[in-house]
């Protein structure tokens, strides 16, 4: 009788059946105990930055004495201290003495004059003259600034055109500058002797049969403000020819170009391209030259004196006048004081038209 064997499955030799043994894996070190393998070389950094003791933060810096403290947040305003004294002595003095001298009569030539309230602006609100001297203001004004701008503009593009030669563009504008080199009292004069009943003027008008005879264009009341007021424009509108030239070169020509290929003429061109970009320009020019008009007094008394008749009065010789001539301090304090009020409007408006640029 054979002897059992025990029950087994198939038998199977290493030499065929290929097997795959696991890796051998080495016991654990219990110095290092077994946790989570790290994800990537910046956790094993985090982990050993977190694990590293928090740094001693730098010594913080000694606290300034206020005095200290004071004296740096004062030091622009003492280099701005000549610039304000000039200021307060030249401005901000004269200006509250004018006001507080429209309050009172007789102010300047007696020593206690007397405390009238409103009575000076309500004589200079009801003088006529007054009233013409405003009314002719008014005119010079919007002449002026009219033909300022359309002169500037039409030379302007006159002299940015590219029709002139460069030669010919540099004579123009030497020409046209001249009368913006010369000051007012040369500007007048000089119109003073051509508009003489034996000037220049009158001797070409003449010659041309478009007067009978001789006009004295400054000592009529007819034409004294037309003469005054052309003079005024023949100064000034040099400086808007240089402004809106300015202007006109800086405009991009691809927007003219952008318009011949939509078809604009030259018409359309000019009101849906150039106006639009020249508009702050135009607004600034026109309203620095409303302030500038306003104030003029120089061409106005070296002229006709605000004569004849007061056909050319305006508010800067009426205060003069009131001043000066009349010595009445107290009116002349209230007409400025009027002045000021309508040249601060106007300032308003400028500031604001340059805020919104």
């Amino acid at each position: 009788m054979e002897p059992a064997h025990p029950t087994a499955g198939p038998s199977v030799s290493p030499s065929l059946s290929p097997s795959v043994s696991p890796a051998p894996q080495s016991a654990p070190d219990p110095a290092f105990p077994a946790g989570p393998a790290p994800t990537s070389s910046i956790s094993t950094l985090t982990l050993t930055r977190t694990a590293s003791p928090q740094e001693n933060p730098p010594p913080r810096p000694a606290r300034m004495p206020w005095a200290t403290r004071v004296a740096r947040r004062l030091v622009p305003f003492g280099y701005l201290t000549p610039t304000i004294v000039l200021l307060f002595v030249l401005m901000v003095v004269p200006i509250v003495m004018v006001i507080s001298y429209s309050f009172k009569d007789n102010v300047i030539v007696e020593r206690n004059p007397v405390l009238v309230g409103f009575a000076n602006y309500t004589q200079i609100l009801t003088d006529p003259n007054f009233r013409t001297a405003l009314k002719n203001t008014a005119i010079f004004i919007v002449g002026s600034m009219g033909a300022h701008l359309v002169l500037g503009l039409v030379f302007a593009m006159m002299l940015n055109s590219p029709l002139l030669g460069p030669l010919t563009r540099s004579v123009f504008r030497v020409l046209y500058i001249l009368p913006w080199l010369f000051t007012i009292a040369v500007v007048a004069v000089l119109w003073r002797l051509m508009l003489d009943p034996a000037g220049v003027v009158n001797y070409v008008l003449e010659a041309a049969h478009l007067i009978d005879g001789q006009v004295d264009w400054l000592a009529s009341p007819a034409t004294a403000l037309w003469a005054v007021l052309f003079i005024n424009i023949w100064s000034g509108y040099p400086f808007f020819m240089i402004s809106i030239l300015a202007g006109l070169q800086g405009i991009p020509t691809d927007l003219y170009e952008a318009a011949a290929v939509d078809g604009a003429g030259p018409w359309h061109t000019f009101w849906n391209v150039t106006i639009p970009q020249l508009r702050p320009i135009l607004l600034s020019m026109a309203v620095l030259d409303l302030i500038w008009t306003s104030q003029q007094f120089a061409l106005i008394w070296m002229t006709t004196g605000g004569g004849p008749l007061n056909s050319t009065e305006m508010l800067s010789t009426y205060v003069y006048k009131q001043a000066f001539s009349s010595y009445e301090f107290g009116l002349a304090s209230a007409a400025a004081v009027i002045v000021l009020l309508l040249t601060m409007l106007l300032a308003f408006f400028y500031v604001r038209q340059q805020r919104e640029r």
